[in-house]
């Protein structure tokens, strides 16, 4: 009876568990690598601090997080980017990333643009219809509506981006609901 060990089916579930688990790691430990370029202390860099209870939040052991400002202070090339792209139905796009090479990470979105139905759009086409949002991060603002056949397609772009290791997060004006 090769396969049906009650055992192997929870090693298999636990390490898809774990591999998202450590994808979601991985991205905070970023986000404070990335804040912590500036100022090392959380208690004078707010970004450092915010980034350090979302990673508490998130269950990230303290001696990664300490491991990531520790790597940050001794000269990470991590560089905060963001790109803007065109969805299915017209929806306007905006991906903030963190990357230690600017070239792989601008192709993989490249890649992942197309292979999705979406456009890469130049700098500034795209943000205008975004504002920074009160609590960090962008909001939309003129929400628009799509064609319902046009969401599922938006939906599986915007899951593609946010699979990539070096995107933190994804903005949409796209109204899903």
């Amino acid at each position: 009876m090769s396969g049906h060990s009650h055992w192997a089916g929870i090693k298999h579930k636990k390490e898809i568990t774990d591999q998202k688990r450590g994808k979601i790691f991985s991205k905070l430990l970023s986000a404070i690598s990335a804040a912590a370029k500036t100022e090392t202390n959380p208690d004078f860099n707010p970004r450092l601090r915010t980034a350090i209870a979302k990673a508490k939040e998130a269950s990230v052991p303290a001696e990664n997080i300490e491991r990531a400002i520790k790597k940050a202070a001794e000269a990470s090339d991590l560089e905060e980017l963001i790109f803007e792209a065109y969805g299915p139905g017209g929806s306007a796009i905006l991906v903030e990333a963190l990357s230690n090479s600017r070239n792989r990470t601008v192709q993989e979105m490249k890649t992942i643009l197309r292979d999705y139905n979406g456009k890469w759009a130049e700098a500034g086409s795209v943000r205008w219809a975004f504002e920074p949002a009160a609590e960090g991060g962008w909001q939309a603002k003129f929400p628009q509506d799509i064609p319902e056949e046009e969401k599922p397609k938006l939906i599986t772009l915007l899951e593609a981006l946010e699979d990539n290791d070096d995107v933190q997060t994804v903005y949409t004006n796209a109204n899903l609901a």
